[in-house]
């Protein structure tokens, strides 16, 4: 039964995700708000772009990220010295019978993003892009001489 019930390998389950989700709701509700009293806090708008909760629901990862990724490094322990309560106030309304405990990391996925970007924009890659397949033609090829081979 209990082969079932956890399998491995497999993604975060639906109440991993779920979870995560609200919690990143009531987070970024938090800090929008300024639920915390914190002036360090108060003076930074705060992204927080994604939560990921372990298997147990005992850990959840937030990450986050500064407008601007200006002072990344300062939101970043502002979060870390608040998190005790922090925690109080996300797990509040949350019903859950044991408080996970929030670790805070940026989040690198917009620095991907705009890698992807100026990659993208690159003028080898756009004329790579904007080239013909070079495999369609060859097929297409291949097909008008059966057509003209069956006539």
């Amino acid at each position: 039964m209990s082969a079932k019930r956890f399998k491995s390998g497999s993604g975060p389950s639906q109440r991993q995700l779920r979870v995560a989700e609200v919690i990143r709701h009531r987070l970024a509700e938090i800090l929008m708000r300024d639920e915390i009293h914190n002036a360090e806090l108060a003076r930074m708008s705060i992204t927080v772009s994604e939560v990921r909760i372990s298997a147990d629901l005992g850990y959840a990862t937030a990450f986050v990220m500064p407008l601007g990724g200006r002072d990344a490094e300062a939101a970043l322990l502002a979060l870390r010295k608040n998190k005790t309560e922090l925690r109080k106030l996300v797990v509040k309304g949350l019903g859950l019978r044991l408080a996970p405990d929030l670790k805070f990391e940026l989040d690198k996925s917009f620095d991907a993003m705009d890698n992807a970007r100026r990659m993208f924009a690159d003028p080898r890659v756009q004329a790579d892009i904007n080239a013909p397949d070079r495999a369609d033609d060859a097929d297409a090829a291949d097909a008008d001489g059966a057509d003209d081979s069956a006539s």
